[in-house]
């Protein structure tokens, strides 16, 4: 951005100041004016925002201290630079405009001189600023593309064995970000979160062999036993953390075979002692995998495994998130569509 694409507001109760420093100002940038508080605040959120809001502390009404603090508030004009402009000269008052959150005093009489000077410095200052928040934005969205890389590719070590494309974990992931979204009104930190760790619910089928993981038969009640290992092992595997992306990963791979009536396993917990991320990544999982041909069965219609999914509210699953399955059903199928497995066909009935 060239300092003549740089916007700086003036706001001051006497059109004789705003002159002043409009003349002063006015030839290396754009110039908005505003003679009271209410116009300023109105001002600085309209796009395109100003770069910088040159503030006078006495005035009527809603004197600068006030707008100060309202545009700092307002997500939408914290970060604008803020310059108070004032005959009050006494370190008290400089004190306690900064504290505001304003980042100089200019003293009436201005100096043309100092004034541009400290313009042109905060300008400087502030886009700076912004090229670091900008960069620091793009190398965390960088890192977390990587980790999310990182998380998949550990989903599908877990799937591997019995899942010819590993799609399950992406399809899955999505259902259980949905349904999280449905229970908390929109999207927010924690589902974000439960989106990334899903695919790692199965980790723990790294320690089961082969032979169980691809039976085409029943499974025995000893291989039953062992199979019934692998939330332990996905456990241990992640290890246990005290918050952040891996404690909800730790609790997802522990706990999604729990049953809300307590029949699940590996501990037989009940109802809200199992954790939320669990009681959710339970249904996207057996949806996607009743929905999703295996080596031990053809796909089941959506219907009826929606049916079934109906008939285990208050057995297998959460009957709150039953609902809230039902209600994000048509966004699940989209995303059933958009990551189906390759030859695999879409059956509706």
């Amino acid at each position: 951005m060239t300092e003549l694409d740089t916007t700086v507001l003036v706001v001051d109760d006497t059109p004789e100041n705003i002159d002043i420093l409009a003349s002063v100002l006015q030839d290396t940038y754009k110039i908005k004016v505003a003679i009271n508080g209410e116009k300023a605040l109105q001002i600085a959120q309209k796009k395109p925002q100003p770069d910088l809001i040159l503030l006078d502390v006495m005035m009527p009404v809603m004197d600068g201290y006030e707008v100060c603090i309202k545009l700092k508030a307002n997500p939408l004009t914290a970060n604008i630079p803020v310059i108070f402009i004032t005959a009050l000269s006494d370190e008290e008052n400089e004190e306690r405009g900064l504290k505001l959150g304003a980042v100089d005093y200019i003293t009436k009489p201005i100096s043309p001189m100092i004034t541009k000077a400290r313009v042109r410095t905060h300008l400087a200052l502030a886009n700076q600023k912004k090229e670091l928040e900008r960069q620091v934005a793009e190398r965390t969205k960088d890192l977390q593309r990587t980790r999310m890389q990182i998380i998949q590719k550990l989903g599908r070590a877990g799937e591997f064995k019995d899942n010819e494309t590993g799609m399950h974990v992406m399809r899955m992931s999505h259902y259980a970000r949905l349904i999280a979204e449905s229970v908390f009104d929109g999207p927010n930190e924690w589902t974000d979160l439960l989106f990334q760790v899903a695919p790692m619910h199965d980790i723990g089928k790294i320690g089961i062999p082969d032979k169980l993981l691809q039976k085409n038969g029943p499974l025995d009640e000893r291989e039953w036993t062992l199979m019934r290992k692998h939330p332990y092992f996905g456990a241990e595997i992640i290890g246990e953390h005290e918050s952040g992306i891996l404690a909800i990963a730790h609790e997802v791979a522990l706990n999604h075979h729990e049953k809300w009536d307590g029949t699940g396993y590996p501990n037989r917990l009940k109802g809200e002692d199992i954790p939320l991320s669990a009681r959710i990544v339970a249904i996207a999982d057996v949806f996607d995998a009743l929905t999703s041909k295996r080596p031990y069965k053809e796909a089941w219609p959506v219907v009826d495994a929606v049916e079934l999914i109906h008939h285990q509210s208050g057995r297998h699953f959460d009957p709150n998130l039953v609902t809230h399955f039902k209600s994000v059903l048509p966004e699940i199928l989209k995303v059933k569509e958009k990551f189906a497995d390759p030859g695999s066909q879409y059956l509706e009935l």
